[in-house]
């Protein structure tokens, strides 16, 4: 299989002196969905963690609201890519053939599956209620716990990571790698659904900016809280409000800001400045 990481010649110049180099880089390669033996997408990722990136692209696209909606899971090869080939179950399988029915035409937007501007935008599901509370140390501790699961990026310095945390004694329980942010998240989230977890009991930590497909992932995870190093959107801090979620950005060291539904952040000891 292709591996996700490839050790290559560079020129280095530092200082004003060049010098023959090693540098470790990702691979990107294209990444074929299919069910049922029709290409649904294709995408271009890192070949890593494919199984999990299947189901949580599966779950992300709403042809799958769990892990066993998906019987079996073969890659296969294919040229200079990977065709991640799915059989779904029965019920699973007619739904999707319906929704192809329903397309009048190619797919223009870059969307995958995605038909027009309506779909795009669409609705989330709300997120469980749930008794989660961070505190502003267990924030910080997440990120710092997402980095340092990065061994991938470590090397490169050139992927993104996302990760599942649970406050408390738990700590980071899943972390997935890619060179892309939503194939990153795509990928935490089916591994998330493939162990038994449930996304309404943790955390979605993310090394990236927030647009409205990283909020729309977690919600289909059920994940309350999507944390990240950069910043949100505007389209995506309507639509963590509208789902419920506490939405929280610029996540760097001691310092975030959050966006929507603070109640689940314990600021108890903080002073509030205005």
């Amino acid at each position: 299989m292709i591996p996700p990481a490839r050790r290559l010649a560079s020129l280095s110049v530092r200082a004003g002196q060049a010098r023959d180099g090693v540098r470790i880089v990702p691979e990107e390669v294209p990444i074929a969905f299919s069910y049922g033996g029709s290409t649904h997408a294709v995408m271009m990722a890192t070949p890593s963690d494919l199984e999990d990136f299947a189901v949580g692209f599966s779950l992300a696209e709403g042809i799958i609201t769990k892990a066993a909606d998906i019987l079996s899971v073969d890659l296969v090869e294919a040229g200079d890519g990977i065709d991640v080939q799915m059989q779904l179950a029965d019920a699973t399988a007619e739904a999707l053939t319906a929704r192809r029915r329903r397309m009048a035409g190619p797919v223009g937007c870059g969307l995958c599956g995605i038909e027009s501007i309506e779909q795009a935008t669409r609705a989330v599901p709300s997120v469980e209620e749930t008794v989660l509370c961070l505190t502003p140390e267990q924030i910080a501790e997440a990120m710092r716990a997402l980095g340092d699961a990065q061994q991938l990026n470590r090397e490169t310095r050139a992927v993104h990571g996302a990760g599942f945390y649970r406050p408390g004694e738990k700590g980071l329980l899943a972390m997935r790698e890619d060179v892309g942010r939503h194939n990153a998240l795509d990928k935490l989230c089916g591994a998330v659904l493939r162990s038994g977890l449930s996304g309404s009991d943790g955390v979605v930590v993310v090394t990236s900016r927030l647009s409205v497909e990283m909020v729309q992932k977690a919600a289909a995870l059920g994940s309350p809280v999507l944390i990240a190093i950069s910043a949100p959107t505007a389209l995506a801090i309507r639509t963590a409000e509208t789902a419920g979620m506490t939405l929280i950005g610029i996540a760097r060291d001691e310092d975030f800001e959050v966006f929507t539904r603070p109640d689940r952040v314990s600021m108890e000891g903080s002073r509030h400045v205005a």
